[in-house]
């Protein structure tokens, strides 16, 4: 997917995370017989990094953009709402998926005496952290609106 408009080197960490998530998604694309693995809670917790922060830069663009174009920083605002609810259904599928079974028995491995807590709950933090942010800038209503389009409603 390329832009028509020249990035240059006005944002080259958003380009690098572009690089990377094209990576990811071509390591996970299937190649002739053997098929994708399935997602595990690390590619997910990682996901679920890119998409908080690309939810945060959506907010930054939305606030800087409404005033000198007020429909353009609606959309972005619509888009800023559909990316958290993508985030909090990358989130919820996370704790889906069954915990690793290689948990390690070495006494040298204390994951609790991180200073962002276990590597486990980093997730929930991340997430608590932008729904926080969310709120304070969004309704209940409009977060469980359906994207325009969408006429169903997810299970539970």
């Amino acid at each position: 997917m390329t832009s028509a408009i020249p990035v240059g080197d006005a944002y080259p960490y958003l380009r690098a995370a572009s690089a990377g998530i094209r990576h990811h998604t071509r390591a996970h694309a299937p190649r002739g017989e053997h098929p994708a693995s399935p997602a595990d809670r690390a590619h997910l917790d990682v996901l679920h990094a890119h998409l908080t922060s690309l939810h945060h830069l959506l907010d930054q663009l939305a606030d800087t953009t409404r005033p000198p174009h007020p429909a353009a920083g609606r959309h972005l605002a619509t888009a800023h709402t559909r990316l958290w609810q993508a985030t909090a259904a990358v989130h919820d599928a996370f704790h889906l998926l069954p915990v690793a079974d290689t948990v390690s028995t070495d006494t040298e491995c204390h994951p609790e005496r991180l200073p962002e807590g276990p590597p486990v709950l980093t997730i929930c933090q991340r997430h608590l952290a932008a729904g926080h942010a969310v709120r304070r800038r969004t309704t209940p209503a409009d977060l469980n609106t359906p994207a325009p389009g969408h006429t169903t409603t997810c299970a539970q």
